[in-house]
């Protein structure tokens, strides 16, 4: 049976040639988003430790009392900031923090008005499904390899790996909340005259908004669980001690990455979840 595997299909090599030919005629191009995310990154970085932590963990407090107009959110955020500066990771979770919000905008940007596209048209979504399951499926180490061959070493590669992965939350979940609004709201919009975008904006979305949101969450959550992965590229950030912590087996230090990544998740996934119309 040796002969089945001597003629096997050249899937890898035709996915080698096409990233080489991607590398010879658009190297310049991916230099140019390379360079370009990489400051906007480092940029964002930078401009949060120059902040002190005590003026920053007041503003990201009255940020969560403004939204949520509750106390719990404004107390935990006092109480995971502070922990995570006390335990000496308060520039690796502004890395990861910076490096989370530039894949879920960029995630968002991209992912939402393509799940509206595909609520619209089933065909494309149909065709997109599969492309889906498979960016979803694939192992990150996978796709991380020829995104580090386009962009190179540092956080560029972690944060187009982590949109591949997590990009689908949005789309899926935009395509779902556009699908499920009832037809009579959209017969009772048309019936007043709407133009198919005040439609999408005044009727559509709206309806939709509890599962675009859910998407949003969902895709932070997504790029959460990258970050120690693009760690191994190169990418700043919480990942990185617990990558040493992983070489050098050593319990204390992984334990108090890992508590920090836990404590940033939770207050991500809470800030940004829908805010609570009974608040206040």
């Amino acid at each position: 049976m040796d002969w089945i595997t001597e003629h096997k299909l050249p899937f890898g090599e035709a996915m080698e040639d096409f990233v080489d030919l991607l590398v010879d005629h658009g190297g310049a191009v991916f230099d140019a988003i390379s360079e370009t995310l990489d400051t906007l990154i480092h940029g964002l970085t930078e401009g949060l430790l120059w902040i002190h932590p005590v003026a920053l963990i007041l503003a990201f407090t009255a940020a969560a009392w403004l939204w949520h107009r509750r106390w719990g959110m404004p107390v935990f955020t006092i109480v995971a900031f502070g922990l995570i500066w006390n335990l000496g990771y308060w520039e690796d979770t502004m890395a990861t923090l910076s490096l989370v919000l530039y894949a879920t905008v960029i995630c968002i940007a991209v992912g939402v008005p393509l799940g509206i596209f595909t609520a619209h048209r089933n065909w494309m979504y149909r065709f997109l499904q599969p492309v889906l399951d498979l960016m979803q499926t694939i192992p990150p180490f996978v796709y991380l390899i020829p995104t580090l061959t386009l962009f190179g070493l540092g956080v560029v590669p972690g944060v187009i790996s982590t949109v591949i992965f997590a990009i689908a939350a949005p789309i899926r979940l935009t395509y779902l909340g556009i699908s499920e609004v009832p037809k009579e709201l959209l017969e009772a919009g048309r019936s007043f005259g709407c133009t198919h975008r005040q439609l999408l904006f005044k009727v559509e979305l709206p309806a939709a908004m509890s599962s675009i949101a859910a998407g949003i969450t969902q895709c932070i959550m997504l790029s959460l669980s990258m970050v120690v992965i693009a760690a191994l590229v190169g990418a700043d950030g919480l990942g990185v001690p617990v990558v040493r912590a992983l070489n050098t087996v050593d319990i204390a230090k992984g334990f108090e990455a890992g508590l920090a990544i836990v404590l940033l998740a939770i207050w991500l996934d809470r800030f940004f979840k829908q805010r609570d119309k009974t608040a206040g």
